[in-house]
Formats: structure tokens, sequence, C-alpha cells
């Protein structure tokens, strides 16, 4: 392993119940390594194949707990977000996994310890590593924290992201033309600048709203909009 102070926080995050140094080992051990290293049989591709199911179902299974008021389609589009490769390699690094890796020098000298890709991979194998050494509840407690530091985030922008389709999805119902957003205005310097957009349907101005960016100006303008006409969720 490499510099001890930065891989403490890594092995201070897995659960105690977990002491498999040789299903850690695997976990951390990218294919590159094993390229250059002939006397290391595996690298983590079987694992991060079994951490990605396990994932699902864990992440799935916490969703439709906490969230029993949410449509199969809304549960689909938030384990999707949390189970995305960003957010997995965001959750490594809050970890601290990058550095622990095992990689040839190539990737490693390439920023392959900071790789969305690589990140995601290992950490969905460590996921499996714990599960095979332990049980599924010690994964539970393993990943609880991170689905539960993240969902508001993920449910915030999940809910500005949905308003545009949903009334996207009205008009088109009521036979009218796509929603059309155009700019009218930005003020203020460019660190601290403000668009405004006003939302139009078949040529009418239903509503307008306001936001940071044209992007969050204009879901500003469609949560007016679904207000105004009363849009329910379905």
């Amino acid at each position: 392993m490499l510099d001890s102070h930065n891989s403490a926080k890594f092995y201070s995050a897995l659960p105690r119940q977990f002491n498999d140094n040789f299903l850690l080992t695997r976990a951390l051990t990218h294919r590159s390594y094993l390229n250059e290293n002939r006397s290391v049989i595996e690298d983590n591709e079987r694992l991060e194949f079994l951490g990605d199911a396990i994932l699902g179902y864990v992440v799935a299974e916490w969703l439709y707990n906490h969230f029993p008021e949410k449509n199969e389609g809304v549960l689909t589009k938030l384990r999707s977000s949390l189970v995305h490769t960003q957010q997995l390699a965001g959750f490594a690094r809050s970890i601290n996994l990058g550095c622990v890796l095992l990689l040839g020098r190539g990737e490693d000298q390439a920023g392959g310890r900071d790789r969305n890709a690589i990140l995601c991979d290992a950490f969905e194998a460590l996921i499996a590593a714990i599960y095979l050494n332990t049980d599924i509840q010690t994964v539970k407690e393993f990943i609880y924290p991170f689905l539960e530091n993240e969902i508001h985030s993920i449910l915030a922008n999940h809910s500005e992201e949905d308003v545009k389709s949903r009334l996207q999805e009205w008009a088109q119902a009521q036979g009218f033309s796509s929603p059309i957003y155009v700019l009218t205005g930005e003020f203020g310097p460019d660190h601290e600048k403000v668009f405004t957009v006003k939302v139009l349907i078949d040529d009418k101005e239903i509503a307008e709203g306001s936001g940071g960016s044209k992007q969050l100006a204009e879901k500003s303008a469609a949560a007016a909009a679904i207000l105004k006409i009363g849009i329910k969720e379905e």
C-alpha cells in the first residue's frame, strides 16, 4: 500500500468485521497491476461484477424503505443517480480509496488513482469483498452512510430536473407544442449573475423564473408553470 497517512482514512472506514486481507487486496488490484506483476493471480473485475449487483440491491431496498410515497419510475431514477459511475467514484474518494489501489506504473503515472471509472470499479469490488467475508447486513451498514449523506442533494437535483419533463409531458398530453424557454434578462457581476427566463406554450407566456444559470432559470420557470397550471405529480 502507499502513504500510510493517506491510507489511514481508508482502513478506518472499513467495517471492523472485515478482516480478509486476501479479498481486500484483490478488490484493490487493477488489471494494469496484474499485467506487470505475474505473481498476482487475479484482478478486481470479478469482484466488481458481484459488487455491482449487491450495490444495486442494497440501494434499491434502501430507497424502497425510505421513500414509500415514490413510484417505481422515481425510485429507478434515484437508484441510477446513486450508483452512477461518478457518484460511486465520489464515495471512493471520500474514504481515500484511490491512495491504496494497486496500479501498474503506467496507469499510476497517468492519474489512474483519481480516474472515475477505476475508482467506481474498485468501490464495487470492495463491496463484494466485504460481503464475501461478512454478510449482507455488514454491507448495508457500510453503504447506508454514503446514501444518507448524498440523497438530499440527489433529491433536490432530481426534482429540479424533473419539472421540465413533467411540463413537457403535460403539454403533449393536452395536444400543445413543447414548451419554449426564452431568456428575458441577466444581471449582476459574473460571479453572481442571475438569469431570468419565461416559458411559453403555444406562443403563450405561462410563467417566469430566475436562477444562477440559464438552466436553473429554465427549471425555475417550469416549476412556476406547473404550480400555476396546477399539474399534479402522478
